[in-house]
């Protein structure tokens, strides 16, 4: 299993290198670092209720002409103490298609516990995802994001073969006066062994999880300071749920 360990780890760090030496390239390009956090009143992610409670998400990201590299987390405020912390390198043709790696990582309540380094997947706390997305442009306002995890603890043995959970998310956007508006209908392709008793990463069979809308505007607090907030309604057909979210931007 430590060979295992070290071939992913290689890898993930493989790819932070070559977008180093990506950015060095671009030396006509302007190397820009965004930091920055979000406070939500619940971390809904695909569906999905994470931590049950507000949340606080930091992020990070450096980026050089199509090249980004970040880390984001999320730390929920209540009793669960729910935390996840990410890494991401991702590549941006033109503004129109984007390609993406992500290292999904959950720590877990107990530092004792936490072993970052171990990549075994019947012992990992990483989740590791490949994406490509199409993300519109004026003339067509739809997205498209297609997200297949292929390492982690995502694995599941379903036919006497490793299979991981795979996403779709379909997209359109518009705006009313001064408020942008994302719509957004998310499922899952991938069918678990129910036979077996597996799950999938999104839900225990394939469908849609993920159906809402988003809307963001800017609130004038002053007139040389506005604060970003935006308001979502997400519904999860499997789980026969309702989110209502409130997020800050700062």
């Amino acid at each position: 299993m430590k060979r295992h360990a070290t071939f992913y780890q290689s890898c993930f760090l493989a790819g932070l290198i070559f977008i180093l030496f990506a950015q060095s390239a671009l030396g006509q390009d302007k190397l820009t670092l965004d930091p920055g956090a979000d406070l939500v009143s619940r971390y809904i992610w695909r569906g999905a209720d994470f931590g049950n409670s507000p949340a606080i998400q930091p992020y990070m990201e450096l980026g050089c002409g199509g090249f980004a590299f970040g880390a984001w987390g999320s730390y929920a405020t209540n009793d669960a103490n729910f935390q996840e912390a990410d890494l991401y390198a991702s590549y941006t043709f033109n503004d129109i298609f984007t390609v993406l790696v992500t290292d999904y990582f959950f720590p877990d309540a107990s530092v004792a516990n936490n072993k970052y380094f171990q990549y075994d997947y019947n012992n990992t706390g990483h989740v590791f995802e490949g994406a490509v997305s199409f993300n519109g442009t004026e003339k067509i306002p739809v997205s498209l994001l297609v997200a297949t995890n292929f390492a982690g603890a995502d694995a599941r043995t379903v036919d006497n073969t490793l299979q991981y959970s795979t996403y779709f998310e379909l997209g359109y956007s518009a705006a009313i006066n001064e408020t942008n508006l994302d719509f957004f209908l998310g499922g899952t392709p991938t069918k678990p062994d129910s036979d077996k008793g597996e799950s999938g990463f999104y839900g225990p069979h394939e469908g849609i999880i993920n159906i809402g809308i988003k809307a963001e505007k800017e609130v004038q607090i002053t007139e040389k300071f506005a604060l970003p907030v935006n308001v979502s309604v997400i519904t999860n057909p499997q789980q026969q749920n309702i989110f209502f979210v409130l997020g800050i931007s700062l």
